[in-house]
Protein backbone atom coordinates (compact mmCIF):
# COMPACT_ATOMS: atom_id res chain seq x y z
CA UNK A 1 0.00 0.00 0.00
CA UNK A 2 1.23 3.46 -1.08
CA UNK A 3 0.46 6.99 -0.42
CA UNK A 4 -0.89 9.28 -3.45
CA UNK A 5 1.90 12.25 -4.29
CA UNK A 6 1.23 15.13 -6.03
CA UNK A 7 3.37 18.71 -6.52
CA UNK A 8 2.42 21.85 -5.21
CA UNK A 9 0.18 22.78 -8.35
CA UNK A 10 -1.10 19.45 -8.25
CA UNK A 11 1.00 17.10 -11.27
CA UNK A 12 0.97 13.41 -9.93
CA UNK A 13 4.48 12.30 -8.62
CA UNK A 14 5.14 8.79 -7.57
CA UNK A 15 3.52 7.24 -4.48
CA UNK A 16 5.70 6.95 -2.04
CA UNK A 17 5.75 4.67 1.37
CA UNK A 18 3.23 5.71 4.33
CA UNK A 19 6.21 6.25 6.67
CA UNK A 20 7.97 8.88 3.94
CA UNK A 21 4.36 10.35 4.27
CA UNK A 22 4.16 10.90 7.34
CA UNK A 23 7.91 11.54 8.18
CA UNK A 24 6.59 14.65 5.16
CA UNK A 25 3.89 15.85 7.05
CA UNK A 26 5.96 16.26 10.71
CA UNK A 27 8.02 18.14 8.71
CA UNK A 28 5.52 20.51 7.65
CA UNK A 29 6.40 19.46 3.78
CA UNK A 30 3.03 18.52 2.27
CA UNK A 31 -0.49 18.80 3.60
CA UNK A 32 -3.49 16.33 3.18
CA UNK A 33 -5.06 16.85 -0.08
CA UNK A 34 -7.51 14.05 0.49
CA UNK A 35 -8.21 11.34 3.22
CA UNK A 36 -9.49 8.21 1.60
CA UNK A 37 -7.55 6.99 0.13
CA UNK A 38 -4.59 9.24 1.31
CA UNK A 39 -3.35 12.03 -1.20
CA UNK A 40 -1.00 14.22 0.25
CA UNK A 41 0.51 17.41 -1.99
CA UNK A 42 4.04 18.91 -1.13
CA UNK A 43 5.01 22.39 -0.76
CA UNK A 44 8.10 22.89 -2.26
CA UNK A 45 8.00 20.92 -5.42
CA UNK A 46 6.52 21.62 -8.69
CA UNK A 47 7.82 18.28 -10.32
CA UNK A 48 9.95 15.59 -9.95
CA UNK A 49 11.29 11.94 -12.17
CA UNK A 50 8.51 9.52 -12.37
CA UNK A 51 8.33 5.31 -13.26
CA UNK A 52 6.27 3.84 -15.68
CA UNK A 53 2.67 3.07 -13.98
CA UNK A 54 0.17 0.90 -14.95
CA UNK A 55 -3.50 0.63 -14.00
CA UNK A 56 -4.84 -3.12 -14.39
CA UNK A 57 -8.96 -3.97 -14.48
CA UNK A 58 -10.81 -7.14 -13.74
CA UNK A 59 -13.97 -6.34 -14.68
CA UNK A 60 -16.93 -8.05 -13.01
CA UNK A 61 -20.46 -8.12 -12.43
CA UNK A 62 -21.17 -7.32 -8.63
CA UNK A 63 -17.67 -5.59 -8.52
CA UNK A 64 -14.03 -4.16 -10.19
CA UNK A 65 -11.44 -5.07 -9.05
CA UNK A 66 -8.41 -2.41 -9.81
CA UNK A 67 -4.61 -2.68 -9.23
CA UNK A 68 -1.95 0.17 -9.55
CA UNK A 69 1.38 -1.99 -10.44
CA UNK A 70 4.80 -0.24 -11.01
CA UNK A 71 6.62 -1.52 -14.25
CA UNK A 72 10.11 -2.47 -13.95
CA UNK A 73 12.61 -3.63 -17.15
CA UNK A 74 13.14 -6.97 -16.12
CA UNK A 75 9.19 -7.63 -16.69
CA UNK A 76 8.62 -7.77 -12.86
CA UNK A 77 5.52 -5.92 -11.72
CA UNK A 78 5.21 -4.59 -8.00
CA UNK A 79 2.20 -3.98 -6.46
CA UNK A 80 1.42 -0.38 -5.69
CA UNK A 81 -1.78 -0.47 -4.47
CA UNK A 82 -5.43 -2.73 -4.55
CA UNK A 83 -8.63 -1.64 -4.76
CA UNK A 84 -12.21 -3.36 -5.04
CA UNK A 85 -15.40 -1.46 -6.76
CA UNK A 86 -18.43 -2.80 -5.46
CA UNK A 87 -20.81 -1.90 -8.00
CA UNK A 88 -24.81 -1.12 -7.54
CA UNK A 89 -26.75 -2.62 -10.40
CA UNK A 90 -28.94 -4.64 -8.36
CA UNK A 91 -29.82 -1.89 -6.37
CA UNK A 92 -30.41 0.39 -9.31
CA UNK A 93 -32.53 -1.98 -10.65
CA UNK A 94 -34.47 -2.78 -7.88
CA UNK A 95 -34.98 1.15 -7.41
CA UNK A 96 -36.45 1.80 -11.24
CA UNK A 97 -38.44 -1.12 -11.04
CA UNK A 98 -40.32 0.14 -8.02
CA UNK A 99 -40.54 3.38 -9.21
CA UNK A 100 -42.34 2.01 -12.34
CA UNK A 101 -45.03 0.04 -10.47
CA UNK A 102 -45.89 3.10 -8.17
CA UNK A 103 -46.18 4.70 -11.31
CA UNK A 104 -48.32 2.20 -12.95
CA UNK A 105 -50.83 2.19 -9.90
CA UNK A 106 -50.81 6.17 -9.64
CA UNK A 107 -52.04 6.17 -13.59
CA UNK A 108 -54.46 3.56 -13.22
CA UNK A 109 -56.25 5.74 -11.37
CA UNK A 110 -56.91 8.45 -14.01
CA UNK A 111 -59.56 6.84 -16.30
CA UNK A 112 -59.51 9.57 -19.13
CA UNK A 113 -55.89 9.90 -19.37
CA UNK A 114 -54.11 9.51 -22.67
CA UNK A 115 -51.76 6.66 -23.39
CA UNK A 116 -47.90 6.79 -23.37
CA UNK A 117 -46.93 3.97 -25.00
CA UNK A 118 -45.73 5.74 -28.33
CA UNK A 119 -44.15 7.86 -26.29
CA UNK A 120 -40.57 6.63 -25.69
CA UNK A 121 -38.00 7.87 -28.11
CA UNK A 122 -35.55 5.33 -30.05
CA UNK A 123 -32.70 3.99 -28.12
CA UNK A 124 -29.51 5.22 -29.75
CA UNK A 125 -26.51 2.87 -30.93
CA UNK A 126 -24.58 1.48 -27.96
CA UNK A 127 -27.57 1.89 -25.23
CA UNK A 128 -27.00 0.44 -21.81
CA UNK A 129 -29.84 -0.34 -19.46
CA UNK A 130 -28.65 2.02 -16.20
CA UNK A 131 -27.96 -0.83 -14.06
CA UNK A 132 -25.31 -1.73 -16.65
CA UNK A 133 -24.30 1.81 -17.34
CA UNK A 134 -23.64 2.53 -14.07
CA UNK A 135 -20.68 -0.45 -14.06
CA UNK A 136 -19.21 1.19 -16.97
CA UNK A 137 -19.54 4.97 -15.19
CA UNK A 138 -17.90 4.45 -11.83
CA UNK A 139 -15.13 2.22 -13.05
CA UNK A 140 -13.94 4.98 -15.50
CA UNK A 141 -14.72 7.84 -12.65
CA UNK A 142 -11.79 5.58 -10.65
CA UNK A 143 -9.90 5.57 -13.82
CA UNK A 144 -9.82 9.41 -14.51
CA UNK A 145 -9.33 9.65 -10.09
CA UNK A 146 -6.00 7.15 -10.10
CA UNK A 147 -5.00 9.07 -13.20
CA UNK A 148 -5.14 12.60 -11.60
CA UNK A 149 -2.89 11.25 -8.28
CA UNK A 150 -0.74 8.79 -10.41
CA UNK A 151 1.62 9.17 -13.29
CA UNK A 152 -0.53 6.64 -15.37
CA UNK A 153 1.18 5.37 -18.85
CA UNK A 154 -0.97 2.66 -19.80
CA UNK A 155 -3.81 0.40 -18.76
CA UNK A 156 -4.64 -3.27 -18.92
CA UNK A 157 -8.21 -4.31 -19.24
CA UNK A 158 -9.62 -8.31 -19.19
CA UNK A 159 -12.14 -8.20 -21.97
CA UNK A 160 -14.08 -11.43 -21.46
CA UNK A 161 -14.22 -13.35 -19.14
CA UNK A 162 -16.55 -16.08 -20.70
CA UNK A 163 -16.21 -16.77 -24.04
CA UNK A 164 -19.68 -18.55 -24.97
CA UNK A 165 -18.62 -19.01 -28.65
CA UNK A 166 -15.34 -20.54 -27.59
CA UNK A 167 -17.17 -23.05 -24.92
CA UNK A 168 -19.89 -24.50 -26.99
CA UNK A 169 -17.62 -25.43 -30.19
CA UNK A 170 -13.22 -25.66 -28.32
CA UNK A 171 -12.30 -26.59 -31.84
CA UNK A 172 -13.35 -23.06 -33.47
CA UNK A 173 -9.90 -21.56 -35.54
CA UNK A 174 -8.48 -18.23 -34.95
CA UNK A 175 -9.02 -18.09 -31.13
CA UNK A 176 -5.21 -17.99 -29.57
CA UNK A 177 -6.67 -18.51 -25.84
CA UNK A 178 -7.82 -22.32 -26.92
CA UNK A 179 -4.15 -23.12 -28.01
CA UNK A 180 -1.45 -24.28 -26.32
CA UNK A 181 -0.80 -23.49 -22.35
CA UNK A 182 -3.91 -21.41 -21.74
CA UNK A 183 -6.38 -24.19 -23.72
CA UNK A 184 -9.41 -25.09 -20.85
CA UNK A 185 -8.70 -22.37 -18.42
CA UNK A 186 -11.74 -20.54 -19.98
CA UNK A 187 -14.45 -23.39 -18.85
CA UNK A 188 -12.59 -24.30 -15.95
CA UNK A 189 -13.49 -20.14 -14.83
CA UNK A 190 -17.02 -20.68 -15.95
CA UNK A 191 -17.52 -23.99 -14.37
CA UNK A 192 -16.30 -22.22 -10.89
CA UNK A 193 -18.30 -19.27 -11.25
CA UNK A 194 -21.20 -20.82 -12.13
CA UNK A 195 -21.51 -23.60 -9.91
CA UNK A 196 -20.55 -20.93 -6.83
CA UNK A 197 -16.88 -22.80 -6.39
CA UNK A 198 -18.49 -25.64 -4.25
CA UNK A 199 -19.41 -29.79 -5.27
CA UNK A 200 -22.46 -29.98 -7.02
CA UNK A 201 -23.51 -33.08 -4.99
CA UNK A 202 -22.60 -32.63 -1.63
CA UNK A 203 -21.48 -28.72 -1.33
CA UNK A 204 -17.99 -29.32 -0.30
CA UNK A 205 -15.69 -26.37 0.31
CA UNK A 206 -12.14 -25.62 0.28
CA UNK A 207 -11.18 -28.56 -1.66
CA UNK A 208 -10.41 -29.66 -4.94
CA UNK A 209 -12.90 -29.94 -7.49
CA UNK A 210 -13.13 -31.91 -10.03
CA UNK A 211 -14.92 -31.52 -13.67
CA UNK A 212 -17.86 -34.37 -13.78
CA UNK A 213 -20.37 -34.86 -16.53
CA UNK A 214 -23.88 -34.97 -15.52
CA UNK A 215 -24.38 -37.39 -18.28
CA UNK A 216 -21.47 -39.84 -18.20
CA UNK A 217 -19.61 -40.37 -21.35
CA UNK A 218 -19.84 -44.25 -21.32
CA UNK A 219 -24.15 -43.39 -21.66
CA UNK A 220 -23.53 -40.63 -24.15
CA UNK A 221 -22.59 -37.89 -22.61
CA UNK A 222 -20.91 -34.90 -24.32
CA UNK A 223 -18.25 -32.41 -23.44
CA UNK A 224 -20.53 -29.44 -23.86
CA UNK A 225 -20.54 -26.71 -20.89
CA UNK A 226 -24.29 -27.43 -20.49
CA UNK A 227 -23.38 -31.26 -19.36
CA UNK A 228 -20.81 -30.43 -17.01
CA UNK A 229 -20.48 -29.90 -13.19
CA UNK A 230 -17.85 -29.72 -10.56
CA UNK A 231 -17.80 -32.41 -8.01
CA UNK A 232 -15.09 -33.51 -4.82
CA UNK A 233 -12.93 -36.79 -5.30
CA UNK A 234 -15.20 -38.64 -3.11
CA UNK A 235 -18.25 -37.65 -5.20
CA UNK A 236 -16.70 -38.32 -8.63
CA UNK A 237 -15.88 -41.60 -7.48
CA UNK A 238 -19.12 -42.49 -6.06
CA UNK A 239 -21.06 -41.53 -9.28
CA UNK A 240 -18.83 -43.13 -11.36
CA UNK A 241 -21.11 -44.01 -14.53
CA UNK A 242 -24.18 -44.02 -13.26
CA UNK A 243 -26.99 -41.24 -14.25
CA UNK A 244 -27.78 -38.22 -12.79
CA UNK A 245 -31.02 -39.58 -12.31
CA UNK A 246 -30.13 -43.00 -10.17
CA UNK A 247 -26.84 -41.64 -8.38
CA UNK A 248 -29.45 -38.73 -6.90
CA UNK A 249 -32.55 -41.22 -7.00
CA UNK A 250 -32.91 -40.48 -2.81
CA UNK A 251 -32.06 -36.49 -3.17
CA UNK A 252 -34.92 -35.37 -5.67
CA UNK A 253 -34.33 -32.00 -4.22
CA UNK A 254 -31.02 -32.28 -5.12
CA UNK A 255 -31.65 -33.56 -8.71
CA UNK A 256 -34.19 -30.77 -9.56
CA UNK A 257 -31.65 -28.20 -8.32
CA UNK A 258 -28.85 -29.34 -10.47
CA UNK A 259 -30.70 -29.84 -13.29
CA UNK A 260 -32.00 -26.37 -13.10
CA UNK A 261 -28.64 -24.95 -12.88
CA UNK A 262 -27.04 -26.87 -15.54
CA UNK A 263 -30.07 -25.15 -18.07
CA UNK A 264 -29.67 -21.77 -16.64
CA UNK A 265 -27.58 -19.01 -18.13
CA UNK A 266 -24.60 -17.38 -16.04
CA UNK A 267 -26.14 -13.97 -15.67
CA UNK A 268 -23.51 -12.42 -14.28
CA UNK A 269 -21.10 -13.75 -16.62
CA UNK A 270 -23.89 -11.94 -19.37
CA UNK A 271 -23.59 -8.75 -17.75
CA UNK A 272 -19.85 -8.57 -18.18
CA UNK A 273 -20.00 -9.49 -21.81
CA UNK A 274 -22.67 -6.60 -22.68
CA UNK A 275 -20.73 -4.11 -21.03
CA UNK A 276 -17.46 -4.93 -22.28
CA UNK A 277 -17.01 -3.28 -25.00
CA UNK A 278 -18.56 -0.19 -23.69
CA UNK A 279 -16.00 -0.49 -21.16
CA UNK A 280 -12.99 -1.03 -23.75
CA UNK A 281 -13.73 2.14 -25.57
CA UNK A 282 -14.35 4.36 -22.49
CA UNK A 283 -10.64 3.11 -21.80
CA UNK A 284 -9.63 4.16 -25.06
CA UNK A 285 -10.74 7.42 -24.56
CA UNK A 286 -8.32 8.24 -22.05
CA UNK A 287 -5.48 8.28 -24.31
CA UNK A 288 -3.47 5.94 -22.22
CA UNK A 289 -2.22 2.74 -24.10
CA UNK A 290 -4.92 0.38 -23.45
CA UNK A 291 -3.70 -3.86 -23.36
CA UNK A 292 -6.99 -5.65 -23.50
CA UNK A 293 -6.38 -9.88 -21.92
CA UNK A 294 -8.68 -12.96 -21.67
CA UNK A 295 -10.04 -13.90 -18.38
CA UNK A 296 -7.80 -17.22 -19.27
CA UNK A 297 -4.70 -15.97 -19.20
CA UNK A 298 -5.74 -14.00 -15.98
CA UNK A 299 -6.21 -17.32 -14.06
CA UNK A 300 -3.04 -19.05 -15.44
CA UNK A 301 -0.60 -15.99 -14.38
CA UNK A 302 -2.64 -16.49 -10.92
CA UNK A 303 -1.93 -20.28 -10.84
CA UNK A 304 1.57 -19.51 -11.65
CA UNK A 305 2.37 -16.92 -8.96
CA UNK A 306 0.33 -19.15 -6.37
CA UNK A 307 -1.98 -15.77 -5.83
CA UNK A 308 -4.87 -16.42 -3.77
CA UNK A 309 -8.33 -15.23 -5.70
CA UNK A 310 -9.88 -11.92 -5.00
CA UNK A 311 -10.69 -9.14 -7.39
CA UNK A 312 -7.79 -6.73 -6.66
CA UNK A 313 -5.52 -9.73 -7.45
CA UNK A 314 -7.23 -11.39 -10.38
CA UNK A 315 -6.87 -7.47 -11.64
CA UNK A 316 -3.02 -7.67 -10.77
CA UNK A 317 -2.37 -11.04 -13.21
CA UNK A 318 -4.40 -9.44 -15.81
CA UNK A 319 -2.09 -9.57 -19.19
CA UNK A 320 1.52 -10.75 -19.67
CA UNK A 321 4.28 -10.44 -17.31
CA UNK A 322 6.89 -12.59 -15.72
CA UNK A 323 6.88 -11.75 -12.11
CA UNK A 324 4.70 -9.96 -9.36
CA UNK A 325 5.93 -8.47 -6.17
CA UNK A 326 4.20 -6.88 -3.21
CA UNK A 327 0.83 -8.30 -3.79
CA UNK A 328 0.25 -9.51 -0.01
CA UNK A 329 -1.11 -6.14 1.08
CA UNK A 330 -4.02 -4.56 2.49
CA UNK A 331 -6.92 -3.72 0.11
CA UNK A 332 -8.94 -0.48 -0.23
CA UNK A 333 -12.78 -1.55 -1.15
CA UNK A 334 -15.06 1.04 -2.37
CA UNK A 335 -18.66 0.67 -2.07
CA UNK A 336 -21.16 2.55 -4.45
CA UNK A 337 -23.60 3.96 -1.97
CA UNK A 338 -24.99 6.60 -4.22
CA UNK A 339 -25.44 10.65 -3.47
CA UNK A 340 -29.06 10.43 -2.01
CA UNK A 341 -32.18 10.20 -3.82
CA UNK A 342 -34.21 12.97 -5.48
CA UNK A 343 -37.28 11.14 -4.09
CA UNK A 344 -38.48 13.74 -1.10
CA UNK A 345 -41.88 11.45 -0.25
CA UNK A 346 -41.29 7.96 1.27
CA UNK A 347 -44.08 5.47 -0.08
CA UNK A 348 -45.55 2.48 1.66
CA UNK A 349 -45.71 -0.90 -0.16
CA UNK A 350 -48.93 -0.04 -2.12
CA UNK A 351 -47.42 3.06 -3.15
CA UNK A 352 -49.23 5.84 -1.17
CA UNK A 353 -47.05 8.24 1.19
CA UNK A 354 -45.92 7.24 4.35
CA UNK A 355 -43.32 10.45 5.29
CA UNK A 356 -41.77 12.81 4.07
CA UNK A 357 -37.61 13.77 4.09
CA UNK A 358 -36.09 17.11 4.39
CA UNK A 359 -35.82 19.73 1.49
CA UNK A 360 -32.18 20.35 2.43
CA UNK A 361 -29.42 18.30 2.24
CA UNK A 362 -27.10 19.81 5.06
CA UNK A 363 -27.74 20.10 8.86
CA UNK A 364 -25.38 21.87 10.96
CA UNK A 365 -23.16 21.72 7.69
CA UNK A 366 -23.19 18.22 7.50
CA UNK A 367 -24.87 15.76 5.39
CA UNK A 368 -25.41 11.79 4.62
CA UNK A 369 -22.14 10.28 3.58
CA UNK A 370 -20.10 12.76 5.27
CA UNK A 371 -17.14 11.19 7.03
CA UNK A 372 -16.76 12.43 10.21
CA UNK A 373 -15.38 11.78 13.74
CA UNK A 374 -16.99 12.33 16.65
CA UNK A 375 -14.85 13.18 20.22
CA UNK A 376 -17.90 11.88 22.74
CA UNK A 377 -16.53 13.74 26.35
CA UNK A 378 -19.18 11.86 28.41
CA UNK A 379 -22.52 9.63 28.88
CA UNK A 380 -22.97 6.11 27.39
CA UNK A 381 -21.73 6.69 24.29
CA UNK A 382 -18.12 8.48 25.40
CA UNK A 383 -15.26 7.90 23.12
CA UNK A 384 -14.28 8.64 19.16
CA UNK A 385 -16.29 7.11 16.46
CA UNK A 386 -15.02 7.35 12.86
CA UNK A 387 -17.05 6.30 10.20
CA UNK A 388 -19.71 7.67 7.42
CA UNK A 389 -22.67 10.16 9.25
CA UNK A 390 -26.34 10.24 8.96
CA UNK A 391 -27.71 13.13 9.30
CA UNK A 392 -31.23 14.18 11.46
CA UNK A 393 -33.09 17.88 11.03
CA UNK A 394 -32.93 17.71 15.07
CA UNK A 395 -29.22 18.10 14.71
CA UNK A 396 -28.70 14.07 16.10
CA UNK A 397 -27.15 12.02 14.20
CA UNK A 398 -26.36 8.19 13.70
CA UNK A 399 -22.46 7.15 12.56
CA UNK A 400 -22.05 4.09 10.71
CA UNK A 401 -18.52 2.81 12.27
CA UNK A 402 -16.87 -0.63 11.12
CA UNK A 403 -18.28 -2.21 14.32
CA UNK A 404 -21.91 -0.76 14.18
CA UNK A 405 -23.99 1.92 14.27
CA UNK A 406 -23.80 4.92 16.85
CA UNK A 407 -27.04 6.34 17.49
CA UNK A 408 -27.52 9.83 18.74
CA UNK A 409 -24.43 11.89 18.00
CA UNK A 410 -24.81 15.62 18.72
CA UNK A 411 -23.81 17.56 16.01
CA UNK A 412 -21.33 19.43 18.43
CA UNK A 413 -19.33 16.53 18.67
CA UNK A 414 -18.64 15.83 14.98
CA UNK A 415 -15.94 16.72 13.20
CA UNK A 416 -15.59 16.68 9.31
CA UNK A 417 -13.05 14.33 7.72
CA UNK A 418 -13.88 14.62 4.17
CA UNK A 419 -16.95 15.22 2.26
CA UNK A 420 -19.35 12.48 0.89
CA UNK A 421 -18.16 10.93 -2.74
CA UNK A 422 -20.95 8.73 -3.70
CA UNK A 423 -18.23 6.01 -1.84
CA UNK A 424 -17.95 4.32 1.27
CA UNK A 425 -14.26 3.07 2.13
CA UNK A 426 -12.52 0.74 4.32
CA UNK A 427 -9.51 -1.59 4.40
CA UNK A 428 -9.24 -4.94 4.51
CA UNK A 429 -6.25 -7.51 5.13
CA UNK A 430 -4.95 -9.83 2.31
CA UNK A 431 -4.95 -13.01 2.38
CA UNK A 432 -1.62 -14.59 3.48
CA UNK A 433 0.15 -16.62 0.96
CA UNK A 434 0.50 -19.88 3.01
CA UNK A 435 2.45 -23.16 1.88
CA UNK A 436 -0.83 -24.96 1.31
CA UNK A 437 -2.17 -22.25 -1.06
CA UNK A 438 1.40 -22.39 -2.88
CA UNK A 439 0.80 -26.23 -3.08
CA UNK A 440 -2.53 -25.84 -4.07
CA UNK A 441 -1.82 -23.28 -6.91
CA UNK A 442 1.10 -25.08 -7.99
CA UNK A 443 -1.15 -28.72 -8.21
CA UNK A 444 -3.82 -26.47 -10.12
CA UNK A 445 -1.11 -24.91 -13.03
CA UNK A 446 0.10 -28.50 -13.35
CA UNK A 447 -3.51 -30.73 -13.84
CA UNK A 448 -5.47 -27.78 -15.57
CA UNK A 449 -4.64 -28.34 -19.33
CA UNK A 450 -6.42 -31.58 -19.48
CA UNK A 451 -10.37 -32.08 -19.31
CA UNK A 452 -10.64 -34.44 -16.45
CA UNK A 453 -7.76 -32.65 -14.85
CA UNK A 454 -8.25 -30.89 -10.99
CA UNK A 455 -9.74 -27.57 -10.85
CA UNK A 456 -8.55 -25.87 -7.84
CA UNK A 457 -10.62 -23.62 -5.25
CA UNK A 458 -9.65 -19.88 -6.72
Amino acid sequence: MRVFVLAQRGQPLMPCHPARARQLLRQGKAVVHRTMPLVIRLKDRLEGDTQPVRLKLDPGSKGTGLALVREQPSGTLAVLHLFELAHRGRQISEALTARRQMRRRRRGNLRHRAPRFMNRGNKSKGWLAPSLRHRVDTTLAWVTRLQRWTPLTAVSSELVRFDMQALQNPEISGIEYQQGTLAGYELREYLLEKWGRQCAYCGAQDTPLQIEHIRPRANGGSNRVSNLTLACQCCNQKKAALPVEVFLAHRPDALRRILAQARRPLKDAAAVNATRWALANALKGTGLPLELSSGGRTKFNRARLGVPKTHALDAACVGEFSALTGWNQPTLHLQCTGRGSYQRTRLDKFGFPRGYLMRQKQVKGFQTGDLVKAQVPAGKKAGAHRGRVAIRATGSFNIQTGTGVVQGISHRHCRLIQRADGYGYFYQPQIANTDENQGRALHAALSLPALKGGVSRA
